[in-house]
């Protein structure tokens, strides 16, 4: 799977550990940035990663600020996005199961390393179970 990621400073100390995740599961990645603790405006990564996953150049994207609200929102301005902010397992899994999501939203700020991690690999790693949350999803 082709995967877009991106941040804002406030992600960027979480970022390099999806990237090796990422890579350790076998997807390729697009790092759309940023790569610096330098203040950034968050929206342009948000836009950068859901413009490639809205187009079909990447399957999904991940985007990383402090909290993950910032760039949920961002990401949920654009039609073909459905983005998710999940801070535990269970909700990443139905994020994908029963909504499709195709954009995950992590907050670095308010997420340990660990849980973020575990967060990401249920994400990639679960599949959309169509049926009745298909019908939903085409409601909107």
């Amino acid at each position: 799977m082709k995967i877009a990621i991106g941040c804002d400073h406030g992600g960027i100390a979480l970022k390099p550990l999806i990237l090796a995740l990422l890579s350790e599961l076998g997807h390729e990645v697009s790092d759309q940035g940023t790569n610096s603790e330098s203040s950034v405006d968050y929206p342009h990564y948000a836009q950068s990663v859901c413009d490639l996953v809205a187009s079909g150049e990447c399957d999904r994207g991940i985007l990383v600020c402090g909290t993950g609200i910032g760039m949920s929102m961002a990401a949920n301005r654009n039609p073909k996005i459905r983005a998710a902010l999940c801070s535990d397992i269970f909700t990443s899994r139905m994020s994908r199961e029963h909504n499709d999501a195709n954009v995950l939203c992590l907050g670095a700020r308010v997420t340990g390393p660990g849980l973020a991690e575990e967060i990401v690999r249920t994400w990639v790693t679960t599949d959309f179970a169509a049926g009745r949350h298909l019908q939903r999803i085409q409601m909107f």
